[in-house]
């Protein structure tokens, strides 16, 4: 998968990640494709931390009123 990572979901970057790892594992791969794979990981790494960690701030922001969910905003994931 190529293209701007801003566009993927969560779930497509991740993926993505996981298939970047298994092909490095692999080592079936050259030196200078490895290098371009590990830093396209990495930026799809940090993609995905950050989602989860504005999907962390969502969740704290839910606030509890008599058993009712206040202040839901929808999710951007």
């Amino acid at each position: 998968m190529s293209g701007d990572i801003d566009k993927l979901t969560f779930e497509q970057a991740l993926l993505e990640l996981e298939q970047i790892v298994k092909t490095l594992e692999s080592g079936n791969i050259d030196l200078d494709k490895s290098i371009a794979q590990y830093e396209r990981g990495e930026k799809l790494k940090k993609y995905c931390s950050e989602k989860l960690q504005e999907a962390e701030k969502r969740v704290e922001k839910i606030n509890l009123s008599n058993g009712e969910p206040q202040g839901l905003e929808p999710a951007n994931i």
